[in-house]
């Protein structure tokens, strides 16, 4: 299974390109941290996690700590 690196900031823009991806048939998302893992990375993440559904899997990049995510 390939995964995909998502670093768009925006969330519409995440999903944009997860959807992309997803049509392409990736079902592994990694999302590189753009705040820290603070409120815009988990807005990042929930836009991902949307737009790539139930079956895919869909983590912030590890490097966060984890009381952030």
């Amino acid at each position: 299974m390939n995964t995909a690196y998502v670093t768009a900031t925006h969330p519409q823009d995440v999903a944009r390109e997860v959807e992309r991806q997803v049509t392409l048939g990736c079902r592994s998302f990694v999302l590189r941290p753009v705040a820290h893992g603070g409120m815009l990375d988990q807005e990042r993440l929930g836009a991902a996690r949307y737009a790539a559904g139930v079956q895919a899997e869909v983590v912030l990049e590890s490097g966060v700590p984890a009381a952030a995510r």
